[in-house]
């Protein structure tokens, strides 16, 4: 018998088998508007005219980086899909959007069905949480292009929002308060300088049990899930907490995204010592003598999401995100500027 395409690397049947394993995954997350989903070249979604009265789609992409690195190395394969999901969603809930439909691309040198459901299941958890749809995918099987049980994933996720209520964060002015919404740990950034910093000097093993970890393993806590902040922007809402701007905090760090929302005459002054980051970011420092600019820099150091809304109102948003499940602290104010970030 001559070459075949499986010969060749690529084996149809595996990625017939995923779709099998995938499809109730992707039906747990089925939400009004889905036509039509996971089967046909192109997913359907309708969009419930009557509902809205000016409403604009927003789009976001993003995807997980070098924190993959971590589930090849431990095996571990069913959170990194949560991540890619929140590193979407909270992009464009920034915005003010409510987030309807995701998409995920999965490419690999050699696809193995059952991990790739892992994964596939991560997404689908994530977008259960968010509320929005999982309506379909590409799954690439690439042989020779990644290395052996390596994979890359990429997402897409659509939302809407009325035109009038886009929160943009040009009605930000000076005295405002800054809400931090604490993150689980690292999200998705940083983890180039983290993995240099923690494991190729030697000092740590994925395996190791700091004590500052409280038991917990290195690699557990490297793998820990972005935080998707969803749920805590609706709480606001419900609550009639009106939000003035939002920003997700990933690679950059507090000051090279909270500034994205900032007018230009406005400065925001972030009080260091208003909430606790976690151990992790103790234990990059410290094993890696990456200098204090660095760290905010590459890190969120604590905090996933940034909330503005008037004083008046700061105390009242901490109460309900609290209630909502998220902790969260009034992390500073805004003043007279020239559209930085500045720390005191």
């Amino acid at each position: 018998m001559g070459l075949t395409y499986k010969k060749a690397g690529v084996d149809i049947r595996e990625g017939e088998r995923l779709v099998e394993l995938i499809a109730p995954l992707a039906g747990r997350t089925k939400r009004k508007g889905v036509l039509q989903g996971i089967g046909l070249f192109g997913a359907l979604f309708e969009l419930d005219a009557a509902r809205y009265r000016r409403p604009v789609l927003v789009s976001g992409t993003d995807g997980v980086g070098t924190k993959l690195k971590i589930a090849f190395m431990t095996g571990r394969h069913d959170t990194v899909g949560i991540d890619l999901v929140a590193m979407c969603v909270n992009d464009i809930l920034t915005c003010g959007a409510e987030p309807l439909f995701f998409l995920d691309y999965f490419a690999t040198g050699r696809l193995a069905a059952r991990k790739a459901a892992r994964v596939i299941g991560g997404i689908a958890r994530g977008c259960e949480e968010a509320g929005c749809a999982l309506v379909g995918g590409e799954t690439a099987e690439m042989p020779e292009f990644y290395g052996e049980g390596e994979y890359d994933l990429a997402g897409f996720a659509v939302g809407v929002v009325e035109k009038d209520a886009i929160i943009d964060g040009s009605s930000i002015r000076p005295g405002d308060a800054l809400i931090g919404l604490a993150s689980s740990g690292l999200h998705s950034n940083g983890y180039s300088l983290a993995r240099k910093a923690l494991l190729e000097a030697g000092r740590y093993r994925l395996a190791s049990r700091p004590r500052v970890l409280a038991g917990r393993s290195l690699g557990a806590e490297l793998l820990e899930p972005t935080r998707i902040y969803v749920k805590a922007f609706q709480a606001l809402r419900k609550n009639r907490v009106a939000v003035k701007g939002m920003a997700h905090i990933t690679g950059g760090g507090i000051p090279g995204n909270l500034n994205r929302i900032l007018p230009r005459r406005i400065d925001a002054l972030v009080d260091e010592g208003s909430w606790r980051a976690p151990a992790i970011f103790g234990m990059i420092r410290e094993a890696g003598a990456v200098p204090d600019f660095e760290m905010k820099k590459a890190f969120n150091m604590g905090i996933g999401f940034v909330v503005v809304t008037e004083a008046a109102h700061a105390q009242k948003a901490v109460s309900v995100l609290k209630r909502a499940g998220y902790e969260s602290s009034i992390m500073g104010g805004t003043v007279k500027g020239a559209g930085r970030v500045r720390y005191e």
